[in-house]
């Protein structure tokens, strides 16, 4: 994938660029067209936001790295926008912690599957999952339930970035744990995670791995009394709080 030339000293930088790169998976088959939409709705909360990570978005994140850590079975879940923003740095994430990678899309095609998982393999990937598909999880009767039973299905800790709020439901409902990266804090989404990470997909992901590398040596007891500590409520309200006042606090 290449990126335009626009100079980094540009305003507009990394939203030109994040905007030029969900084009190009459009027209390369990995981006739905819904995805465009999702995309502006997400800077627009962005732009709100100051277009930076803020303190309660980088406690997430190290939360969600720990939480990854701990995990006997993460699984990092993946759509059209994901592995059109942040192909190789979901790679990256999932080599530092152990995780499984797998496709899930809402507006699933086996054309759509194969782009993603193609993406995601010239970017690093080994194995991607989400391409077999047996399981379902309950309560769903779209295509985002479709999942792999040796993936998604069987994971205890999920990371849902840019996740459709039924489908975050429903796997809190299986008992997962589950780490969303969402703009929006007043999202189902978001309100429904045990890590909500309020921050750009491309800050959030480089984020936990940055994290989770200064974790790896860590012990459990550090780990789980980083998980224990993290309070998702207060998390949700600093950034509104931040979009509303300009102020976390």
């Amino acid at each position: 994938m290449s990126d335009p030339e626009i100079p980094e000293s540009h305003p507009r930088y990394e939203s030109l660029l994040t905007r030029h790169r969900i084009e190009d998976g459009v027209e390369k088959g990995i981006t739905s067209q819904q995805g465009l939409i999702a995309q502006g709705r997400g800077e627009a909360f962005d732009y709100l936001l100051g277009e930076e990570t803020i303190p309660s978005a980088d406690e997430a994140a190290r939360a969600a790295a720990a939480e990854l850590l701990l995990a006997e079975h993460p699984v990092l879940s993946v759509n059209g926008n994901v592995a059109a923003l942040v192909p190789g740095e979901i790679v990256e994430l999932a080599e530092t912690t152990g995780a499984d990678i797998e496709v899930n899309l809402f507006n699933r095609t086996p054309e759509r599957i194969e782009a993603i998982a193609d993406q995601l393999r010239e970017h690093g990937a080994t194995e991607v999952k989400g391409l077999t598909a047996d399981e379902r999880i309950p309560g769903l009767d779209h295509e985002r339930a479709k999942v792999d039973a040796d993936g998604i299905y069987a994971a205890d800790v999920v990371l849902v970035p840019l996740e459709d709020g039924d489908r975050a439901a429903a796997l809190a409902e299986m008992g997962k744990t589950e780490i969303v990266v969402d703009l929006n804090p007043l999202s189902r989404s978001a309100k429904a995670a045990d890590v909500p990470i309020v921050d750009n997909v491309i800050r959030a992901v480089p984020k936990m791995t940055e994290h989770a590398r200064e974790l790896q040596d860590a012990s459990t007891a550090e780990l789980e009394s980083i998980v224990e500590a993290f309070d998702p409520e207060a998390a949700l309200a600093s950034a509104e709080r931040q979009i509303r006042d300009g102020s976390p606090e």
